[in-house]
């Protein structure tokens, strides 16, 4: 039962990682707008906490910039720390980073494509050890954007990651869902 338990809260958390929420700001301007460069940057990331006998804490800014009205790109890091203190050396961290562009194919729908390079902990099955990685991934997919206040909104985003192997990747699934919020 033990077993099953501790299969299920790594199920948990592999889940809470897929789903882990990112924030993306939206900026709008139009054509002929002479808006200078540092009006058009937006910032978000996420930030997430998990204390107990797991601890996780994630942290991913990300920089954006309005490259037109309805294209924009950027640039992220990530750092992720975990714990899982039922395990003798369940601790290890994450740290990486992303390229993203994002085009409105109307106002509140998008279309997104991420690059993103994670150095993790990786356990190799031949040689039946951990061993530190980078891992690449290439998400392509779409969202949503539910704007309040004058840039403040919600993201809801779809991703599949092409590249996607499972014996070399800190995903357990090439899908990907992040919902975030921007104030």
């Amino acid at each position: 039962m033990s077993l099953l338990k501790n299969k299920l809260s790594l199920l948990f958390f592999f889940f809470f990682i897929l789903f882990a929420s990112s924030t993306f700001a939206q900026r709008s301007y139009y054509p002929g707008d002479s808006i200078p460069f540092k009006d058009r940057l937006y910032f978000g990331g996420n930030f997430g906490m998990q204390f107990g006998t797991v601890t996780l804490i994630d942290f991913s800014p990300l920089v954006g910039v309005m490259i037109t009205p309805k294209f924009s790109s950027g640039v992220g890091i990530t750092y992720q720390y975990f714990n899982d203190r039922r395990y003798i050396g369940g601790e290890t961290s994450s740290y990486g980073g992303r390229l993203f562009s994002r085009y409105n194919v109307l106002p509140n729908i998008f279309l997104h494509a991420e690059y993103e390079s994670i150095n993790f902990d990786n356990y190799n099955l031949i040689s039946d050890r951990f061993e530190r990685i980078w891992s690449d991934a290439l998400f392509l997919g779409g969202g949503y954007f539910a704007p309040f206040g004058q840039r403040g909104g919600a993201n809801f985003t779809f991703l599949y990651n092409v590249l996607h192997d499972n014996l070399r990747s800190p995903y357990g699934e090439p899908y990907v869902i992040r919902v975030g919020f921007v104030l």
